[in-house]
């Protein structure tokens, strides 16, 4: 939410506790079985077609598809794929998607769909099933992104990337990074003296609000809904979290303007050297230290767990699944293009070129990826310890209630006892 090369949404790119239907529904390990398309469609035709396809995903920042889709072409010269780019906000991404998915689009071949859309897209009956001749191998897979990609016991997609939050500090300034989040606010004085902003997430009223904000409430014990998918936000550990939001806002710690940023606001703010700490995805490492030649900070910063509240905090998981769409007529060609960008070769390639977090466990350890990328067994634990967001397939009602009421509580328009008041009503009423 993604914001990631595009959104990361992750990715945005990050939250609240699975909805226990999901929990039921998700299984990890192989590409499951059982059930089919879950609102009908064309799932069981055309499984067998080839030729070319269109591929579609967000604003490609990090310049990992069209070298991607180049090299499929070569090689596939009957059954190329046309990349179409989407913008580079997740909410236009999902709703696009949406309107080509009820007109019924053929030409949507292959989507790349956010972590938290592939429920609601498969509970509607718009992704093919990945069983059967659409099988594809998960072994190896990280268990967690599998479950990204499982609704109702059945594959829909496959993980692509996966995603975790990160916390990007000045070492030059910081030469220890802060274990937890009193400990980094403590560091603020730093900045103070530096001219430079302390602290920003990704606090714009959209997806990565959801995020940043459900960390929090993660991170301090509290979870949006409990186990058995009731919603149970409105409690003292959640009021602790987003409290200290609130507070880190009333007090300047985050910088102000930080109620404007998305992913890529808040990557600019810090390779421009205006903020000691950041919250962000780890696609930013490579662009702030590498790729971005107008970065202040290419060998000024590191990278370390999100900081919480008696240790490494609680971070979002995000990531991207890619899925064939039931309207494809060239299925075939669309599953081996899925197979070809999971490969061990396309996984690191997106590593290297876009720091993008592989969904292969074996690729952390891999002495050529971590060398070239120290953080990465940083983001495995990350991965490892992150909460996902609700899998629902009304869950954009029910990020909305995150986002609208967490908005609100940061404005001072709302007290945290009331946002959180809100937030469970409207999530009681998500549907």
């Amino acid at each position: 939410m993604r914001n990631r090369k595009f959104s990361r949404y992750s990715s945005p790119l990050a939250v609240a506790s699975v909805l226990a239907l999901a929990l039921s529904a998700c299984s990890g390990g192989s590409s499951g079985g059982g059930g089919g398309s879950a609102g009908g469609g064309d799932a069981g035709s055309n499984v067998d077609g080839r030729g070319p396809i269109t591929y579609v995903q967000g604003k490609d920042n990090s310049n990992v598809v069209q070298p991607m889709v180049d090299k499929w072409n070569s090689s596939h010269p009957n059954e190329k794929v046309t990349f179409k780019e989407q913008s580079d906000s997740a909410d236009q991404q999902h709703d696009d998607l949406v309107q080509h998915f009820q007109a019924k689009d053929a030409n949507y071949d292959v989507v790349d769909v956010d972590v938290v859309w592939t429920a609601e897209f498969a509970a509607k009956g718009w992704l093919q099933p990945l069983k059967d001749k659409m099988t594809i191998d998960t072994n190896g897979m990280l268990p967690a992104t599998v479950k990204t990609a499982t609704y109702g016991g059945t594959l829909y997609a496959a993980p692509q990337s996966s995603d975790g939050g990160l916390l990007y500090y000045r070492k030059d300034l910081v030469p220890t990074p802060p274990k937890t989040w009193d400990e980094m606010m403590g560091m603020c004085s730093t900045a103070k003296k530096n001219n430079m902003g302390c602290y920003a997430g990704q606090f714009q009223k959209y997806e990565g609000l959801t995020v940043n904000a459900s960390e929090a409430i993660n991170t301090w014990g509290g979870k949006v809904v409990d186990d058995s998918g009731k919603a149970t936000v409105n409690s003292p550990e959640s009021k602790a979290g987003l409290n200290k939001l609130v507070e880190a806002f009333k007090s300047g710690n985050i910088a102000p303007e930080a109620i404007t940023y998305k992913e890529e606001d808040s990557r600019t703010a810090f390779q421009d050297g205006k903020l000691l700490f950041l919250r962000n995805w780890p696609y930013v490492y490579n662009i702030a230290s590498k790729t971005d030649g107008s970065s202040k900070v290419a060998d000024k910063f590191g990278v370390a767990p999100l900081p919480g509240k008696d240790g490494p905090g609680a971070s979002s998981l995000g990531g991207h699944n890619a899925a064939v769409s039931v309207y494809s007529k060239n299925k075939a060609t669309a599953l081996d293009f899925l197979k070809f960008m999971t490969s061990a070769e396309q996984q690191k390639a997106f590593a290297l070129q876009g720091s993008l977090a592989p969904v292969l466990s074996n690729l952390y350890s891999d002495s050529a990826l971590t060398s070239k990328l120290p953080y990465l067994p940083t983001l495995l634990t990350s991965i490892q310890n992150a909460v996902p967001r609700p899998v629902s397939p009304f869950y954009p009602a029910v990020t909305k209630a995150i986002q609208d009421n967490s908005y609100s509580a940061l404005k001072g328009e709302k007290s945290v006892d009331q946002a959180l008041s809100d937030m469970q009503s409207a999530i009681s009423a998500a549907k």
